[in-house]
């Protein structure tokens, strides 16, 4: 009998398929990766303690809406406490605390554990990923920043004596708010993002998008009170002072004497046309890190 050959190899059958199911392509991939994202931010399929900070600061953000229509069932709309134009300024540390707790994560983990390369080798591109992860954080956040606006809206109406003669009054509150709430969190949500996709460390993302908030915003009042006519250029580069001057914008209103808005005395749409370039930029910062970052 022949000795076999040791340069031979053998061949087993293991049992391998090939994939034969139906190939969505990128749109899927793009749709699937958003709502991963979108039930991550709320801790969705993680442990239960990645559920506490979102659900916890999310229920924050309802209890200045809930207190107005809880004065305005009991006494009417006579008393007005929180208008739609000033919620932000009742939910602003809701807004920070949830940019500031889940946005490091949207990104980081990836960054952190070296995934990317597994998203970019399908049929997701680059910009494809940075832009829905974008999107789902947007979304996330707009539970906080939308949902009181037309809980407040749409309970003074229901609560009102006169429900038609309310609407005939206030209907022009409820697109209103509807535009407020979703630049809020996309000013806010887009340079959350573009702070915390430059490091994988989550601390030091927290630490950074934290202080982006509650750094900036008395540091504009210091500057807009202090700083002449060109410190009150400051007003523009607080998230908080830019944003709720952006929502005064959209609501038609104008500024009190004794805000930052009214101290630094710049028109009021202005704060709307920053607010779009605030998240131009930071769209572009965050594609440009993931067009950059090795995978």
């Amino acid at each position: 009998m022949a000795a076999a050959d040791p340069r031979a190899g053998t061949i087993y059958d293991l049992g391998y398929r090939g994939y034969e199911g139906p190939r969505r392509g990128r749109p899927a991939a793009i749709l699937a990766l958003y709502t991963f994202t979108l039930r991550a931010a709320f801790g969705i399929g993680r442990r239960p303690t990645a559920k506490i900070v979102p659900f916890l600061v999310t229920t924050f953000a309802f209890i200045p809406a809930l207190i107005q229509l809880g004065v305005a069932a009991l006494i009417g709309n006579r008393v007005e406490i929180i208008a739609p134009w000033n919620y932000l300024g009742f939910s602003q540390v809701s807004v920070a605390l949830f940019c500031a707790g889940v946005a490091p994560e949207t990104f980081g983990r990836d960054l952190r554990y070296r995934t990317l390369a597994l998203y970019f080798s399908r049929s997701l591109y680059r910009t494809d990923y940075a832009l829905a992860k974008s999107a789902a954080f947007i979304s996330a956040l707009s539970l906080l920043t939308l949902g009181p606006l037309l809980v407040l809206v749409i309970g003074n109406g229901l609560a009102s004596e006169d429900v038609l003669g309310y609407i005939a009054d206030h209907w022009r509150e409820l697109p209103q708010s509807l535009a407020a709430g979703l630049l809020i969190a996309a000013v806010a949500g887009l340079g959350s993002l573009a702070i915390a996709a430059h490091t994988p460390r989550r601390s030091y993302a927290t630490v950074a998008v934290a202080s982006w908030f509650l750094v900036t915003f008395p540091l504009a009042g210091i500057l807009v009170d202090i700083g002449g006519q060109v410190g009150r250029f400051a007003a523009w580069f607080s998230p908080f002072s830019l944003l709720y001057g952006a929502a005064l914008a959209i609501f038609a209103r104008q500024p009190g004497a004794d805000s930052i808005q009214g101290a630094a005395d710049l028109p009021i749409a202005s704060y709307l046309a920053l607010a779009a370039v605030h998240a131009a930029v930071a769209v572009a910062l965050i594609l440009r890190r993931f067009q950059r970052v090795p995978a």
